[in-house]
């Protein structure tokens, strides 16, 4: 009986690249983790005091009380209530639409063997070279004079529905992680190409599809400039109405760290819900089966 008690053991302590960690170890951790979370913290302790506090010395590491009043105030004179709402369809719409268009492009680059895949692959990638700054004055006259999309939500969304950084990510995954027997083995059982994409392919791509939707989501709630010059202040999405916080001759900076924090609430809550998905498609690229 103790050998059978004892040889688990000794395997788990065999095993190759398996080492406790140390305590220098989880201080370096600790101190990256307090690096990194102190600007959130800050952001918070400086939005619930009232501005003379924000510059005073020693500075105040402790939240005030006024926290509720300056997001009172950010929420009436930045319209954040409208900017919030805004930036949520926003997001939201272009992550659903960035995920799916390109998974379902990945697929058929990856999976799919059809003529000119190669030419319209590269062009795809080749798009990613230009600027999109050099876009931005052809893509306005289309919104106002074309389709007379200026001030409406559809003329952020729209644009930003696609994206050749995911296509190409998800080509890039699929390639690797979608055995064809799987894909086969569908076909077998009767499934077409679109019951393959949503059955089969879409849960491999899960991993990936997080990482993408995480980042999609980033980049479109963070937008300013097209959103600026496409909705305008009147109907704004919360960058835009951040920015009107920070106007003027006079910055309160607790109002304007309080708005912030508005504006990084729903990252941190997408990052919250996409965390796990995002950690395991990280250690299933990083560890060969």
């Amino acid at each position: 009986m103790s050998v059978i008690r004892l040889f688990p053991a000794h395997r788990r302590s065999a095993a190759p690249g398996r080492r406790r960690a140390g305590a220098s170890t989880y201080l370096l951790l600790g101190a990256i983790v307090a690096v990194s979370v102190f600007p959130l913290y800050w952001s918070l302790v400086a939005s619930s005091q009232d501005n003379s506090a924000v510059g005073s010395w020693p500075p105040k590491l402790l939240p005030g009380t006024h926290l509720l009043a300056n997001l009172q105030q950010a929420f009436s004179q930045g319209v954040f209530g409208l900017a919030l709402l805004n930036s949520t369809i926003v997001a939201s719409t272009v992550t659903v639409s960035v995920v799916l268009t390109s998974t379902l492009a990945g697929f058929a680059f990856a999976k799919l063997r059809f003529r000119g895949s190669n030419a319209m692959l590269t062009f795809v990638v080749m798009t990613m070279m230009v600027p999109a700054q050099l876009g931005i004055i052809p893509l306005y006259i289309m919104m106002s004079q074309w389709l007379g999309w200026t001030g409406q939500l559809q003329a952020v969304i729209v644009p930003a529905a696609t994206s050749a950084f995911g296509v190409f990510l998800m080509r890039q995954y699929l390639a690797e992680a979608l055995p064809n027997e799987l894909l086969e083995a569908g076909r077998v059982d009767g499934c077409s190409t679109t019951q393959l994409y949503w059955h089969v392919v879409l849960p491999a791509a899960r991993p990936a599809a997080a990482v993408l939707a995480l980042f999609t989501f980033m980049g479109a709630w963070n937008d300013f400039f097209w959103p600026l010059l496409a909705l305008g202040q009147s109907n704004p999405t919360v960058q835009v109405a951040l920015s009107t916080l920070a106007g003027g001759y006079y910055m309160n900076y607790s109002l304007v760290l309080a708005g912030t924090l508005i504006s990084t609430a729903p990252i941190l809550l997408v990052f919250a819900v996409l965390g796990k998905q995002i950690i395991g498609g990280i250690m299933q690229g990083a560890v060969k089966a």
